[in-house]
């Protein structure tokens, strides 16, 4: 599937993309045989087939997270330190904006 310019134009407005012209033809090219190799795999049988997410058998090992408290001189003593608060909520910077 050969894309258009005004195609590759299209997505890069979407991704907020500003390209180049001679970008345009690049990317045109390259997306364009992308999707030529993705039409190739939708042609593959795969009836029978078991989905997988990986093929090692390896697991991710996680501990359970455990809450535990401190003594309420020592949680005062941490609270009083930080220098942004409100009440007993910690004020941090955004991280989202």
């Amino acid at each position: 599937m050969a894309l258009t310019k005004a195609e590759v134009l299209h997505i890069a407005k979407l991704a907020r993309l500003e390209l180049k012209e001679e970008e345009v033809e690049k990317f045109r090219t390259q997306l364009s045989e992308i999707l030529e190799y993705v039409g190739q795999l939708q042609k593959v049988d795969t009836a029978g087939i078991e989905p997988i997410s990986q093929i090692t058998g390896l697991q991710n090992v996680v501990r359970e997270d455990l809450v535990r408290g401190c003594e309420p001189d020592v949680r005062d003593a941490m609270l009083e330190q930080f220098p942004k608060r409100r009440g007993d909520l910690l004020e941090t910077l955004g991280v989202f904006e």
